[in-house]
C-alpha cells in the first residue's frame, strides 16, 4: 500500500481535470494532505459556491492536522532555509508534515521543496 502527500499545486490540476495529474495520483492507494493544502484551496476559493466544492472534494483525501512535532520541524526548516532558499511558512509546514509522516510528496514545485535534506520528492 503507498501513500502519499499531495501538494497545493496537485490538487489544483485535479480540480482543472488534469488527467496526466489524476493517472498519477491513482497510482498510490493512500492519499495524504496537509491541513495547510487545505487552507490554501480554501483561501484561493473565489466564492462561497466554490468553498463548498472544494469541501466536497476534500473529503476524499486523509488530512493530516498540525501538530506540535510539525510545527517544530517547520521552524527548523524556516531556520535553515528562509534566507537562503527562500523558504515561505505554508511550504515549510508542507515540507513538515511529509517529513513527520514520512510519506512522499507530490507536487510540480520541486524547486520549493528540493534544497530541503531527507524530503522525499515526487514529480
Amino acid at each position: 500500500m503507498e501513500k502519499i502527500i499531495l501538494d497545493t499545486n496537485i490538487l489544483i490540476e485535479i480540480l482543472k481535470n488534469n488527467q496526466t495529474t489524476i493517472d498519477k495520483v491513482e497510482q498510490y492507494s493512500e492519499h495524504y494532505i496537509s491541513s495547510i493544502t487545505k487552507m490554501e484551496l480554501y483561501y484561493g476559493a473565489f466564492n462561497k459556491q466554490e468553498t463548498q466544492k472544494i469541501k466536497r472534494f476534500l473529503e476524499l483525501f486523509k488530512v493530516i492536522e498540525l501538530n506540535e512535532t510539525i510545527s517544530e520541524i517547520a521552524t527548523n526548516l524556516i531556520y535553515k532555509y528562509a534566507k537562503s532558499h527562500n523558504l515561505d511558512i505554508p511550504d515549510s509546514l508542507i515540507a513538515a508534515t511529509s517529513l513527520y509522516a514520512n510519506i512522499e510528496l507530490f507536487t510540480y514545485n520541486t524547486k520549493d521543496f528540493k534544497f530541503i535534506d531527507n524530503i522525499n520528492l515526487s514529480t
